[in-house]
């Protein structure tokens, strides 16, 4: 299954930066949230990227109170990983593309899993 509809990146930078190690964000995030949740690098994040867009499967149930369709793809190899205000870090094996239902934006986020809705 691929994504079949128009679909292009947020334009945001931050939302980019956010999930790449060593950036202004992610030092923002360990201190206000004690975790961040990042590729390994920029090359890993375009890769998973047209992977998901090519082979992701939908995730998460049709939910009116979310803004966003969800797509992701499990990998054989880590992608990224959660790092902690410690330092500590727990491997991720999960891409999510979070595609703006209404304009079609998207960002790219390593997770443990898919969302979960209750």
């Amino acid at each position: 299954m691929s994504i079949d509809r128009y679909i292009i990146p947020d334009p945001r930078p931050s939302l980019i930066d956010r999930h790449l190690p060593n950036t202004a964000q992610v030092q923002k995030l360990l201190r206000r949230e004690g975790r961040a949740h990042v590729f390994n690098d920029r090359e890993t994040l375009e890769q998973v990227t047209q992977a998901i867009i090519a082979g992701g499967e939908r995730t998460g149930v049709d939910d009116e109170n979310d803004h966003y369709e969800r797509y992701g793809l499990y990998f054989p190899e880590a992608i990224g990983y959660i790092i902690r205000i410690d330092g500590s870090q727990t491997p991720l094996y999960y891409g999510e593309i979070k595609i703006v239902k209404t304009t079609g934006e998207y960002h790219v986020i390593p997770r443990t899993s898919p969302r979960r809705t209750s």
